[in-house]
């Protein structure tokens, strides 16, 4: 079952999807009450924004269990990323690899420590090759990335496409039975330091839901910037429970 359900920012007020929480509230005491008398036992994928916080509150409202409910969260972030990448250094980004994770929102992060191109750490390419990759700037490239869907909205009014194509792979992960690693959002009880909160890791799909997650090694600076993003939707989601 894929949940889409709720409004979009209003880019004129300067709103971003956490702002977007109250509406998504409202329209999801009636979405989740229609799946509880669906009699609906499968595996629950949320795209309603705020992504991460909406998906914490339909698995706490229906006491899923957290291996079968998942958003798509940064799978679209780390795309946009991947792509910004490409355009940075010419290299093809089926060649990149890269993750955003935390929130599908302002507050991701990018584990370049984590990042690799043609299998080789970039942090190592910087090194070895200064002139090149040793320049390029990861801030801009982390803005791009995370400011790609913002910048479709403004031009076009909305961004299907983009998250069609990250709940197809999803989806087809899961259907498939594929034992897939996606940057998806999930429920993490002791990964990466994390309790009770969903968030965005690397993640291993098959027709179960979430069969694992992969912990990656951040730096300390990553680390903290990952607990940064956790605290704001851990934040939100009890505000959500509030509303």
């Amino acid at each position: 079952m894929i949940v889409a359900a709720g409004p979009l920012p209003d880019m004129s007020k300067g709103q971003t999807r956490m702002d977007t929480l109250r509406q998504t509230i409202d329209i999801m005491k009636n979405v989740t009450e229609a799946i509880r008398m669906s009699g609906f036992a499968g595996i629950i994928l949320n795209i309603s924004n705020p992504a991460d916080v909406i998906t914490h509150y339909i698995q706490h409202q229906l006491n899923w269990p957290p291996r079968r409910i998942l958003s798509t969260s940064t799978t679209l972030d780390s795309a946009r990323l991947r792509r910004a990448l490409a355009e940075a250094t010419g290299v093809d980004q089926k060649s990149i690899s890269a993750y955003a994770l935390g929130e599908h929102g302002e507050s991701q992060m990018v584990a370049w420590s984590a990042v690799t191109i043609g299998g080789k750490p970039l942090a190592q390419l910087q090194q070895e090759r200064p002139d090149t990759y040793g320049k390029l700037d990861l801030n801009a490239i982390a803005d791009a990335g995370r400011a790609g869907g913002w910048i479709i909205l403004g031009g076009k009014g909305s961004t299907e496409f983009g998250i069609g194509a990250s709940i197809a792979e999803v989806v087809r992960a899961i259907f498939h039975d594929e034992n897939r690693i996606l940057p998806v959002s999930v429920l993490l009880d002791g990964q990466y330091g994390q309790h009770d909160v969903y968030a965005s890791v690397p993640a291993l799909l098959n027709k179960d839901g979430v069969a694992d997650t992969i912990e990656l090694d951040l730096t300390p600076e990553e680390q903290e910037k990952f607990n940064a993003s956790c605290k704001t939707m851990n934040e939100n989601y009890q505000l959500s429970l509030t509303l």
